[in-house]
């Protein structure tokens, strides 16, 4: 594969039209998209209830147009989204080497596809560097460049490569083996946010997630992941719709559409842009607590009357 060359596409669809439809309208914006490549995968219906949302999304993706190609693989039967991206990210790059990962709900700048194609050229041999990121919080710019290097994977628009991808796996046995108490108080942020509890919830059959064990592969091999400091997507799926997320009113839709980035040389971890992301999450569980707080203070009021 030449270096150069646009890495493909790969979007995950299920059930939810309006989502979808959003996050082709964006991705059809960008500048790159006529010579981009796009495949599609698309699980079954996971019940009766849900043959006909599955079947109108089939119907529009087969309508889109605007890349250079598109492939539709429609699974036969639900294999849940994990397995779906795991086997479909897994198919595509061992074919291409590298690609760029969006589930339904995921939408973008016009200069997302430049942003990543051009990250994935750029650290496509600084082996340190195992994942770029679309999505940043929204924490303070000042003094920061237009990205940085840290130890957490995001996966609301995602890409890598093939020598990177390769040591994935989801084994929860193995993930909860190999980590110390050490270990996971750095995985947690110095315990800013419990990512450790996904681990957990999927070694105790409560969740079946794909993206911890990613996160938790490029923590064992000390990788770092590229971000950008202002966001190039949103996720529309965060009102409550989607699989694995909920309601997140606080991040930002302003999204970049900066056409020069500068990118990191120096591959260790920005320590301001990993302060301010622990004060993001330490914030998140001052504000939850509060929230309880005033919940149980309504219930008694309540009670007392």
């Amino acid at each position: 594969m030449e270096s150069k060359k646009l890495a493909p596409i790969v979007l995950f669809v299920y059930n939810r039209l309006e989502h979808t439809k959003a996050t082709i309208e964006a991705l059809c914006e960008n500048e790159r998209a006529n010579e981009s490549q796009l495949f599609i995968f698309s699980d079954a219906a996971q019940n009766a209830d849900n043959e006909r949302l599955v079947q109108m999304v089939r119907d529009y993706i087969k309508t889109i147009t605007g890349f250079k190609s598109i492939a539709i693989i429609e699974r036969e039967n639900n294999i849940g989204l994990a397995e779906s991206i795991i086997d479909g990210v897994t198919r595509i790059i061992n074919e291409y080497g590298r690609v760029i990962v969006l589930e339904d709900d995921i939408v973008t700048s016009p200069k997302f596809l430049s942003y990543m194609n051009d990250a994935l050229n750029y650290y496509q041999d600084r082996k340190k560097v195992w994942h770029i990121s679309g999505w940043n919080y929204p924490i303070d710019k000042g003094g920061l460049e237009d990205c940085f290097l840290w130890r957490t994977m995001n996966c609301w628009g995602w890409a890598t490569w093939a020598d990177r991808w390769k040591h994935f796996e989801r084994n929860v046995d193995k993930t909860f083996n190999e980590f110390s108490k050490k270990d996971i108080k750095a995985f947690n942020l110095d315990n800013a946010y419990n990512f450790w509890g996904q681990v957990i919830a999927n070694k105790e059959g409560r969740n079946k997630t794909w993206a911890i064990f990613w996160g938790a592969c490029i923590f064992k091999n000390r990788g770092l992941c590229l971000n950008p400091v202002q966001t190039y997507v949103f996720n529309a799926g965060c009102d409550g719709t989607g699989q694995n997320s909920g309601n997140h009113s606080c991040f930002s839709r302003d999204l970049c559409v900066k056409k020069d980035i500068k990118y990191i040389d120096d591959l260790i971890e920005n320590k301001v842009a990993y302060s301010r992301i622990r004060q993001f999450y330490c914030k998140q569980k001052i504000s939850l607590v509060l929230r309880l707080i005033n919940k149980i203070k309504r219930s008694l009021r309540m009670w007392k009357k």
